[in-house]
């Protein structure tokens, strides 16, 4: 299948267009390269051919022949969409909907976008379903249902809208990420021997490896039309719901000597736990491969490998926030997040 994946120079993209590659499969990236400068280790040969091109910017030309688009590149997350929320909603919502449009007027089939479990915000005790009411607490959140909402109209007999709402993500990739709570607790406890939590850790969350995000993509580009037309899956697995304090008694047990300590209540609400029984019924071939445990052991052989110090930890390269901030003080995306540097 030939494949414009949005975001091959992010976290996810990184990991997935070398996947889909392997499987077969003609991908082809864009990216406008806001996180080239984060790289963490050499994962694979295989690298997609990518445009250097800001999704606002993409075209009907440039998606001639594709059988599918995934897409992944937006601003995140919730720190980042935060900075400017007026560029969030303008790259995460109005171009994420102005993509569906021309790709479906360009003649692809599928289109698979990259939601989030985020949309459900603060949720009762129950597991929340495809179906519960949707409650974001972010501007990045709230982008997440806007596209949801607009893109589900365009699906028809010849256009296949998926919308995939990923669990919070962890696990290694060379554009790695450590503003995601594994991940960072991970990167703690490796560079500072301890984990010093400001809140008592009881807030649920979700999570998800990055491998496993990619085996759900491959799965959806790979099923029957019937089985992911216009659908809706929560990305993860019902027994991986863990409390944020039980996330960091596994990532404190990973790394020997690994000190930790908890505070009081914090000041985030977000707390949510899902249900991923439609994905496990519903898309033919889907199965979490990963747990925490095995992903905070992945985390620990990775930095052991590379002997990451704390410099490369606390590197603007791998914090969005930090980079996003970084490119804007230095003037080289301006007011509108476009590249503005002319040299």
């Amino acid at each position: 299948m030939k494949i414009l994946i949005t975001g091959t120079e992010g976290y996810l993209g990184s990991l997935l267009a070398p996947a889909l590659m392997q499987r077969g499969h003609d991908v082809t990236g864009a990216d406008t390269g806001f996180y080239k400068v984060g790289w963490l280790y050499n994962a694979t040969p295989l690298t997609a051919k990518t445009l250097n091109k800001d999704i606002r910017k993409l075209s009907a030309e440039d998606l001639e022949g594709m059988e599918a688009v995934v897409h992944m590149a937006e601003l995140s997350n919730d720190p980042a969409g935060e900075l400017a929320p007026h560029i969030t909603y303008d790259i995460n919502h109005k171009a994420s909907v102005r993509l569906a449009e021309i790709a479906k007027a360009a003649g692809v089939r599928r289109f698979i976008y990259m939601s989030s479990c985020s949309v459900y915000g603060v949720a009762s005790a129950s597991d929340v379903t495809e179906e519960s009411p949707v409650n974001p607490q972010t501007a990045y959140a709230i982008c997440k249902t806007l596209v949801e909402r607009d893109v589900r109209p365009l699906a028809d007999d010849n256009f296949s809208p998926t919308f995939l709402r990923n669990a919070t993500a962890y696990g290694a990739s060379p554009r790695m990420r450590f503003d995601i709570v594994l991940n960072n607790l991970s990167g703690l406890a490796w560079t500072t021997r301890e984990i010093k939590m400001t809140s008592d850790g009881t807030p649920w969350r979700p999570l998800v490896h990055a491998l496993d995000i990619c085996k759900a993509i491959a799965c959806v580009l790979d099923a029957p039309r019937d089985a992911i037309h216009n659908e809706t899956f929560n990305v993860g697995d019902t027994g991986h719901n863990y409390r944020v304090k039980q996330i960091a008694e596994i990532v404190a047990a990973t790394f020997p000597g690994c000190k930790l300590s908890f505070g009081t209540q914090g000041s985030d609400n977000r707390s949510y736990r899902a249900s991923f029984d439609k994905i496990a019924s519903q898309l033919p071939g889907f199965k979490c491969d990963w747990n925490a445990e095995r992903g905070a052991k992945q985390l620990f052989d990775v930095f052991n490998q590379i002997d990451m110090g704390a410099d490369m930890f606390n590197s603007r390269g791998f914090t969005r926030l930090k980079q996003l901030e970084y490119l804007i003080r230095t003037q080289q995306i301006d007011k509108d997040f476009f590249w503005s540097m002319d040299v």
